[in-house]
């Protein structure tokens, strides 16, 4: 188990969450919460079907997220000209939590004893990683169409 990739990341994503999961509860966010916020500050008013994108998520991944989000008073919704598209945006409480969510991005930063270059390398590289087998997926996925 030790020499497997799929274990490493696993094992790293979960050490990561459990770091960020208490900063966050007491901004009244979930991990997978804060990457939608994370994306809408970033982004600002998208589309649910490009906010899934972004976080190579479904719709249908995306959408209860966005429901907590508005329940919380974070985001809204609204319909756009195209009544199918339903595009999400931040609300003041929403875009004034970015700032409180800096303190806690430190924090997690700091805990992994990471140069600012070792981590933009890491970023990189995890990023090259995930695109890689995106893309062979996809090529699997039409082969066998």
């Amino acid at each position: 188990m030790d020499d497997q990739l799929c274990f490493a990341l696993y094992a790293a994503t979960n050490a990561v969450v459990r770091a960020y999961r208490p900063l966050l509860a007491e901004l009244g966010l979930t991990y997978p919460q804060y990457l939608v916020m994370l994306a809408l500050w970033q982004d600002g008013t998208t589309p649910i079907h490009a906010l899934a994108e972004r976080l190579r998520l479904g719709s249908n991944a995306v959408t209860p997220l966005v429901d907590r989000l508005e329940a919380a008073g974070f985001a809204t919704r609204a319909r756009g000209a195209d009544r199918r598209v339903v595009f999400v945006a931040l609300t003041e409480v929403g875009i004034e939590l970015e700032g409180k969510l800096l303190a806690a991005q430190q924090s997690v930063v700091c805990r992994t004893g990471l140069a600012d270059r070792d981590l933009a390398e890491l970023r990189r590289e995890l990023r090259e990683l995930t695109d890689r087998i995106a893309a062979d997926g996809e090529v699997q996925e039409s082969g066998s169409a």
